[in-house]
């Protein structure tokens, strides 16, 4: 088998079973797994998959461009943004990452000059400036069109002078394994800059984002205060966060 018939048959593998398990592969193929890990990295720097250990996952939704994620989980979004605002009281100075639940947050937010909201999302804060009375203060840096957030050596300069009470944390992955992911490095260390530098990191997790594995890790499940999951999402990987995330289960 050539090896754009290899890398075709490894992608219809993983449009069916969800995972491409590469020492499985091999042995249906009857060729080294050397062979099908070569396969899966070249497949995986042209976009068409997520590598991990023993094998490749899919690109999670989660990880288009802003624009298309609008109407993603929109009512999981929105579940996740009001259980979050939950955790805002008057006085505190919050980080809002980039993102769509971020933005469904800001246009939850009260109506409370008290607050101050960080972010390094222009949507974000026009958002925060149009639905609540809160100070803005805008995290600046090169501006990623991919996904409209703020990064770069000017962001770290910013984020270095900051101190949080709490930073509600958007990644593009969510699993009890990989943990907390995003699909690009800039965004990946602008997040864990910003998370270090706040008391606490909750993690906005609409549905489409639970299970996903995108390519940059951020930080670990055991770093998070807590991630904030959709009430209505019953699937047994929520368990299996939630286990991750406090080391026990919740029943």
């Amino acid at each position: 088998m050539l090896g754009a018939q290899r890398k075709a048959f490894l992608l219809k593998i993983l449009d069916r079973d969800g995972r491409v398990v590469a020492k499985s592969v091999a042995a249906e193929l009857g060729i080294s797994e050397d062979s099908i890990r070569r396969d899966l990295r070249e497949l995986a720097e042209a976009g068409a998959l997520i590598r991990v250990y023993g094998g490749a996952l899919p690109v999670p939704p989660a990880d288009r461009p802003m624009q298309e994620r609008h109407a993603l989980a929109s009512d999981s979004k929105n579940r996740v943004a009001a259980a979050a605002i939950e955790k805002i009281h008057p006085g505190m100075t919050i980080g809002l990452d980039a993102g769509t639940t971020a933005l469904a947050l800001a246009r939850m937010l009260p109506r409370d000059p008290t607050l101050t909201v960080v972010t390094p999302s222009p949507h974000v804060a026009i958002a925060v400036a149009e639905h609540s009375d809160a100070r803005v203060i805008m995290i600046g840096g090169e501006l990623a069109r991919f996904s409209m957030v703020a990064s770069g050596a000017l962001a770290m300069e910013a984020v270095r002078h900051l101190r949080l009470d709490a930073f509600f944390l958007g990644v593009t992955g969510i699993d009890p394994v990989s943990g907390l992911t995003t699909g690009h490095l800039d965004d990946a260390i602008t997040k864990r800059a910003i998370a270090e530098r706040s008391d606490e990191t909750f993690v906005l997790g609409s549905e489409e984002k639970v299970g996903a594995v995108s390519r940059y890790p951020v930080i670990g499940l055991d770093e998070a205060t807590d991630v904030i999951l959709d009430p209505l999402d019953d699937r047994a990987l929520v368990e299996e966060i939630r286990v991750a995330l406090t080391g026990s289960s919740t029943q």
